[in-house]
């Protein structure tokens, strides 16, 4: 019990150890996660046939996969982040109600998204950027990897609360079993049974029901601080509205994620056709790739900061600040480097079909202009999201979006013979705005405006 209990305390030790103890596996997490997909893809493009046109297809589900994932974070993350204050603060029976209440509705919320996108996802990929010979493959895709989407929900909402708890091995393992079990299964359900884009579907449900097996078994298991119970596992209207107040900021950014998707999608294949469809496919999986790090860190950060500022201690919420924002604008700049350097290696993970990468490459290198800015973005936000400021986080999430990607994707091709130039310009000109406007409103309004440490009973009501 000891040992738990000191996995779960983020009150003590160093804030930079804290952080990390979380950020290492959690970062570790979310890149094996990652290569549910990425794996999939890396197959995929190096299909003996038509790889280059199945990989496109494949690219075309990413704003479905990606919509998946915004209610995902909008229990998974909310209810998270509301956890840990509610732990700092050690109002255990708040805790548990908070994880019951987004188990319900990860589960409830799943059962809908399978139902209505089954019903729909024929216009839908036409209107991402679908075309008669991308279509089929996308379809293939979508229709098996719908099946698996509770467990899916399940499986990457409620290992939020694992990790929330300091048990950051733990919620490695909740990915690292389905990643390795896809990257087995994948060769063969593609390969061998020769089932293509299909098998690679079939490959990722399996993966995703084991995992979401393993969350299950720990999340209730009594080892966890606070372990999911039955009783708790109802909708609390009042914690639901809490919720999703706070998770909606993660909500939109994997919403809006996904409309800049479609609208990229369909951009580029009204100026390029298909062949850029598919370069951003691989660009998109790059960004992925090299960010995770960052979301990492950033995500340990948050039920650390959290934590903290829910005892009250404020000086230690400076610290952890600081050392999560200079961490990620060093690696992002190391990144960006690389990138410039090495950026047919990159590319060459996912396809190696001549035409796409010499397009690829000058592509690639607008699109990753001044990378190192996207963690400012990722580091406001993460203190707005573990802080409870929900109005800040979510203000800022629709702002490098809504506001600047999709009307600067509309409008850069129309001007100056841009075309296909102007969709991957807009991501570098909404990292610089978005990310000094983030990061320095998150300066000037909470930073500085952390006052000296409180006892817990004293702690100010965040926005939430």
């Amino acid at each position: 019990m000891k040992e738990n209990a000191k996995q779960s305390d983020f009150g003590s030790g160093s804030m930079r150890s804290n952080i990390l103890r979380l950020a290492v596996p959690l970062t570790a997490a979310q890149i094996i996660n990652l290569l549910y997909n990425i794996i999939d893809r890396m197959f995929i493009g190096h299909l003996s046939e038509n790889s280059t046109l199945a990989l496109t297809g494949l690219g075309l589900t990413f704003p479905v996969i990606l919509l998946i994932t915004a209610f995902t974070n909008l229990f998974g993350m909310g209810g998270s982040a509301l956890f840990s204050i509610a732990r700092g603060q050690k109002d255990l029976e708040r805790a548990e109600n908070l994880e019951g209440t987004a188990f319900a509705m990860l589960l409830l919320t799943s059962i809908v998204l399978m139902s209505i996108s089954y019903l729909v996802k024929r216009p839908l990929l036409y209107l991402f950027g679908a075309s008669d010979q991308t279509f089929p493959y996308s379809n293939q895709y979508l229709s098996v990897y719908l099946i698996g989407t509770p467990m899916i929900m399940l499986s990457l909402g409620m290992n939020t609360f694992i990790n929330a708890q300091g048990f950051g091995r733990k919620g490695m393992m909740t990915v690292a079993i389905g990643a390795v079990l896809n990257i087995l299964l994948d060769p063969l359900f593609i390969f061998v049974l020769k089932m293509g884009v299909q098998g690679a579907a079939v490959a990722t449900v399996i993966s995703q029901t084991v995992s979401s097996i393993w969350v299950l078994t720990t999340i209730t298991s009594r080892k966890m601080a606070v372990p999911l119970r039955l009783r708790a596992v109802r909708v609390h209207g009042r914690l639901l509205a809490e919720i999703v107040k706070l998770g909606f900021s993660g909500f939109v950014m994997s919403f809006t994620n996904s409309l800049v998707s479609i609208v990229c999608n369909a951009t580029l294949q009204r100026y390029g056709g298909d062949i850029y469809v598919g370069v951003m496919t691989v660009l998109s999986s790059i960004r992925e790739l090299v960010s995770k790090p960052v979301s990492g860190l950033t995500g340990a950060a948050e039920p650390v900061l959290g934590f903290n500022y829910g005892a009250g201690k404020y000086s230690r919420v400076k610290q952890g600040i600081r050392f999560m924002s200079v961490t990620a604008i060093v690696y992002t700049t190391a990144a960006w480097i690389l990138l410039l350097l090495f950026p047919k290696l990159f590319i060459s993970i996912f396809n190696t079909d001549p035409e796409l990468v010499e397009r690829a490459i000058p592509s690639l290198t607008m699109y990753f202009f001044g990378f190192f800015m996207m963690s400012l973005q990722m580091a406001g936000q993460a203190t707005f999201v573990g802080l409870g400021r929900a109005k800040s986080a979510i203000f800022f999430s629709i702002f490098r979006k809504v506001v600047i990607v999709v009307p600067l994707t509309l409008l850069l091709p129309r001007f100056w013979n841009l075309g296909v130039k102007g969709v991957f310009l807009a991501e570098p000109v909404s990292n610089w705005i978005g990310g000094a406007a983030c990061f320095i409103t998150m300066m000037l309004t909470v930073y500085t405006k952390l006052p000296a440490d409180r006892q817990p009973e004293t702690v100010p009501d965040s926005d939430t």
